[in-house]
């Protein structure tokens, strides 16, 4: 304990310790937005060590080893320790919406917009993040582990890798930000170089500026690659389905979502890589274009 004791003096490295104690599930049921950020509370003393339902008793009882603290009972206002269950999507069912891609933590879901989706089990963590946003309610969580809980249906390696998986997919929206924000103040300089001083009163002249002309007629050809791949899919009964039964209150959650993603310079991961692309390669295609990628 005589470690533990001199850890708790920083909180930087107990926040570390803590952290590599945790499932790694990244479900929020502890009250935080992920494993890491609860590590940094518990060090803190600004949260308790029995708020984690996925680490379960086991769990507690490292967490309350390493704090030199006794074991208590998980707290039931978190949840409750229970098998391990995945995600599983109906696609009869399924829009394409991506917002349950949107809500995946680590990057468990593959598809893409108005393309069926589907869960890659083995990366799944069990965390129910999907299931709340999806507006056809077409996702349902599986138990796989039978009796087994906690630590006991979860392994170390499993943790690892999510971890890693979501620490990539932070790391690829902060990088998706900053390239937003780039290209923004890119257009903002762009049109500020090329605006022609106006002596007031005269009347506007703007010559057609050749980049912009280029630009529109990219967006066109990638509008009209779209919609031939779109006629495409719908021809051979790949089309995505029950597009016509969307209410319009469903289709304004989706438009509000994807307003959302845009804003904040986020993009879609890809059917292949699982890097963020829309519209294909093309950096001046519009956002809101169907993806290029074939279904698989």
């Amino acid at each position: 304990m005589a470690d533990s004791a001199t850890t708790a003096t920083d909180a930087s490295t107990l926040s570390d310790r803590i952290e590599d104690l945790l499932p790694q599930t990244q479900c929020t049921k502890c009250g935080y937005s992920g494993c890491r950020p609860y590590a940094e509370a518990i060090a803190s003393a600004a949260a308790n060590y029995n708020q984690c339902p996925p680490g379960g008793e086991e769990g507690i009882e490292r967490l309350a080893r390493l704090l030199g603290k006794p074991v208590i009972a998980l707290n039931v206002e978190n949840g409750i320790e229970r098998p391990r269950p995945v995600a599983r999507i109906d696609e009869s069912l399924c829009i394409g919406c991506t917002l349950c891609m949107q809500a995946c933590p680590v990057d468990a879901i593959v598809g893409a917009p108005k393309l069926m989706h589907t869960i890659v089990t083995e990366l799944c963590t069990g965390c129910d993040l999907c299931v709340p946003p999806c507006p056809v309610d077409c996702i349902d969580m599986i138990p796989i582990t039978g009796n087994e809980t906690g630590w006991q249906a979860w392994t170390q390696d499993q943790a690892d890798a999510a971890r890693q998986r979501h620490d990539q997919r932070l790391a690829r929206e902060v990088r998706e930000r900053a390239q937003a924000e780039a290209r923004a103040a890119a257009r903002v300089a762009a049109r500020v170089g090329a605006a022609p001083a106006t002596p007031a009163g005269a009347a506007e002249n703007v010559p057609v500026d050749p980049e912009q002309a280029r630009k529109r007629a990219v967006i066109q050809a990638a509008l009209e690659r779209a919609r031939l791949k779109k006629e495409a899919l719908a021809a051979s009964g790949q089309g995505p389905k029950n597009i016509e039964q969307v209410s319009p209150e469903v289709q304004a959650q989706i438009d509000a979502a994807e307003q959302r993603r845009q804003r904040l310079g986020l993009q879609t991961p890809s059917l292949e890589s699982g890097e963020s692309s829309y519209a294909g390669s093309d950096p001046n295609a519009p956002k809101n274009a169907p993806e290029t990628n074939e279904p698989s």
